[in-house]
């Protein structure tokens, strides 16, 4: 999401809270998932938010319909957006999702598709192995290799021609998605099309920031700052410094 942001908003003041402490969401309940961000989003409009992405596509499945009306600022999910743009990239109606647990059963994305098309395929899966792998810095091995095939095998029987990748750690394996489905499955990004959704709603709302002076970056965490900083680092492909730790429960 960081990446993207910084190339399609590249003037944009960002806000950005990684809850460190109550990582992953993906095996937690539908209960614990809308408190956290009913506990998250306060906090980014007292530190000035003017609209707020769902960064997560747990959250974005389970808390962003719960909660999208409680407050005084547009909020964006990853799930339309993805929708939208696998429904355009696939030509023979097959798309696959792959996500966490707490997402592929959801059902969010599913209902998302067959809402916009009722004649699409959805085949979903869970990868639970994928984040820790990509937060290890293990995203090219032979057994994160091994792992996708095992993940991936049964959607491609299905015939899938799209392939939605329904959490936002999962770009980081594009290469080797890509690798192992072929270059005939195309490969959607929610959080990139989340962020041109944005993009968009600032131009409407004509509160785009069209200064050329340098953005300001500010990041927080539910936990001591050095871990993310070094991940983040590694995946955002530049340093992240200066994080402030911060409570919210």
């Amino acid at each position: 999401m960081l990446v993207q942001l910084s190339q399609q908003l590249p003037h944009e003041d960002i806000i950005y809270l990684a809850d460190t402490a109550r990582i992953p969401y993906g095996s937690k309940s539908t209960e614990e998932i809308i408190k956290i961000n009913q506990e998250i989003v306060p906090f980014l409009i007292k530190k000035g938010a003017k609209l707020i992405i769902m960064a997560c596509g747990t959250s974005s499945a389970i808390a962003y319909p719960v909660i999208k009306d409680e407050y005084p600022i547009e909020m964006i999910s990853l799930i339309e957006p993805g929708a939208h743009a696998a429904l355009a990239s696939s030509k023979n109606g097959r798309i696959g999702v792959i996500a966490t647990a707490a997402t592929v059963n959801s059902h969010a994305y599913q209902h998302k598709l067959k809402e916009l098309n009722s004649d699409v395929e959805v085949h979903a899966t869970s990868c639970p192995l994928f984040v820790p792998l990509i937060e290890g810095g293990f995203t090219e091995t032979e057994e994160t290799k091994k792992v996708a095939k095992e993940y991936l095998h049964p959607l491609l029987k299905e015939g899938i021609d799209t392939l939605i990748l329904g959490c936002t750690h999962y770009p980081h394996l594009s290469k080797v998605i890509q690798e192992i489905c072929g270059h005939q499955v195309i490969l959607v990004d929610p959080a990139q099309e989340a962020v041109l959704v944005a993009q968009q709603m600032l131009k409407k709302a004509d509160t785009l920031k069209k200064s050329s002076k340098p953005a300001s970056h500010e990041y927080f965490t539910t936990t001591e700052p050095a871990q993310f900083e070094m991940i983040g680092s590694r995946l955002l492909g530049k340093p992240i410094i200066g994080t402030k730790q911060v409570s919210l429960s």
